[in-house]
């Protein structure tokens, strides 16, 4: 896997700008929301939500054979602009403590609403294992 940074384009934070993948094995993940293992949310809190998301997460990867350093996308999906922009520091606190510092490539899109309607974040994720 090669990270792409143009030169002389400001290394971004939190993401990757690209990535370039020769080959491998994928692995997709479906949207996932932060729900534990019972279908139940244990919060309303985005921050709470999106640890939950992530460990769910991380479990799928698990199944797949693949860890947080073979993630090249993720989009996620948030129900607020402005809770998500005024916690960015606990997002990214909270990111980095169940993902590590693996940043693959990431859009965030702010959307009317989720399926569930409890759920505030919902995240996509694509993973490459070499072969």
């Amino acid at each position: 896997m090669k990270i792409l940074l143009p030169e002389g384009w400001p290394r971004p934070s939190g993401y990757s700008n690209g990535i370039a993948v020769d080959a491998g094995r994928l692995v997709f993940i479906a949207g996932v929301i932060g729900w534990d293992s019972n279908r139940e949310f244990q919060s309303k809190k985005l921050v709470d939500q999106l640890r939950q998301v992530l460990v769910n997460t991380r479990s799928i990867m698990a199944e797949g054979g693949a860890e947080p350093e073979h993630m090249v996308r993720m989009t996620w999906y948030i129900t607020d602009k402005q809770d998500y922009l005024s916690q960015l520091r606990e997002i990214g606190a909270t990111y980095r403590d169940v993902m590590g510092k693996n940043y693959p490539t990431m859009a965030c899109v702010q959307v009317a609403g989720l399926i569930e309607d409890e759920a505030c974040i919902e995240i996509e994720t694509t993973c490459v294992l070499a072969t």
